[in-house]
């Protein structure tokens, strides 16, 4: 009887969800963007996540010439798809409206390779190609084993060696950004002006202000603060209120 009644919210969720996503859809292609956000929210509120509706919801705020949220809303998209060529150009848009202008330090040597290669794929899509390539690997064994030409012998061993390599490769890169993605704790400011302290009370000198929709990286938490750091290596503590983690 409760798997039933799971079945049956479950499915209730799930039309909701989609009712709500198509309502918004009709209310954005009538350039009624605030009724178009209230239908997109009323799907996150059924805890139904997706990169396009995100995507939807950070149009609507732009249309609206709300930087945070617009700005907000891209990065959680581009969580779920990180290569979204979209996702990303209406971002770079949505950051020229902001006023704060941060330098990014890029990386450089064999940590920056490594970012990049790993960066690629979500980790899940790394697991996912480890779980085929053992698949192929079952399949090489398996000729080898039985397999009485020499020749096949030998190109099903090299291609175990071969497969063996990938796996491991991409074991490690899912390892390396799994760890990466909960690690890195970005987060966007939503105060209209908010002051970067050296220290974690009001009190404190305050080392520079930031601004509507800058990007900022969360170090730690303490009570009401965050240490947060920005692309140029500058950090400081900030009041919790005055930011939203995008994770």
């Amino acid at each position: 009887m409760k798997n039933i009644v799971y079945l049956v919210v479950l499915i209730t969720q799930v039309f909701f969800a989609q009712t709500g996503f198509e309502e918004g859809n009709k209310w954005y292609q009538k350039g009624d963007y605030k009724q178009a956000i209230q239908s997109y929210e009323s799907v996150l509120k059924t805890n139904k996540h997706s990169a396009e509706l995100y995507f939807n919801l950070g149009n609507c705020y732009y249309k609206l010439n709300k930087v945070a949220p617009s700005i907000y809303n891209y990065e959680k998209a581009l969580v779920l798809e990180p290569n979204d060529k979209e996702t990303i150009n209406n971002l770079k848009f949505a950051q020229k409206l902001t006023i704060d202008e941060v330098k990014e330090v890029q990386k450089v040597g064999f940590a920056k390779l490594l970012r990049d290669f790993t960066a690629i794929y979500h980790y899940n899509t790394w697991a996912w190609i480890a779980v085929v390539l053992s698949m192929v690997f079952l399949l090489f064994f398996i000729g080898y084993y039985f397999s009485h030409l020499a020749l096949l012998k030998r190109i099903f061993f090299f291609g175990m060696f071969v497969l063996i390599s990938l796996i491991s490769i991409s074991i490690s890169s899912a390892v390396f950004e799994k760890s990466h993605y909960e690690n890195e704790r970005p987060a966007i400011v939503f105060a209209e002006m908010a002051e970067v302290k050296a220290e974690p009370q009001k009190a404190a000198s305050a080392i520079f202000i930031l601004h509507e929709g800058t990007k900022v990286y969360v170090q730690q938490s303490l009570t009401k603060w965050k240490k947060i750091q920005l692309t140029d290596g500058t950090d400081g503590w900030i009041e919790s209120n005055t930011i939203k983690e995008v994770k």
